[in-house]
């Protein structure tokens, strides 16, 4: 069922909302961040969070950014949606299944977040 705001949005625009959620939840799995930790930091609620990451119109665009930083402090939106993180790179590694050689110092110095 929609909600009103997903009723009001051309299917073009809700699916960027979509795209921009499930970068997020991409992007907060990669970190290795909780959800509830990530709303706490955010100074949001788990039911705001649970809303953005479900592709939810109606969230503030404040909160989003606000959740994104207690994700990845100083990511822009625009690296997000670029796939831009080093720690993304690493959770394709760790999808895979395959062996991982240990990072070296300067690796590790990348993910430093």
């Amino acid at each position: 069922m929609k909600t009103r705001q997903q009723a009001a949005l051309p299917p073009e625009q809700l699916a960027e909302v979509t795209r921009l959620a499930n970068a997020l939840v991409r992007l907060r799995h990669a970190r290795r961040v909780t959800q509830s930790d990530a709303a706490l930091r955010a100074g949001l609620s788990l039911g705001t969070a649970k809303r953005l990451e479900k592709g939810d119109p109606g969230v503030a665009i404040g909160g989003l950014l606000r959740y994104l930083n207690a994700i990845a402090p100083g990511l822009s939106l625009e690296r997000l949606l670029a796939g831009d993180d080093p720690s993304l790179a690493a959770l394709e590694i760790r999808e895979r299944g395959q062996r991982v050689r240990r990072l070296t110092a300067t690796e590790r110095d990348e993910l430093d977040f």
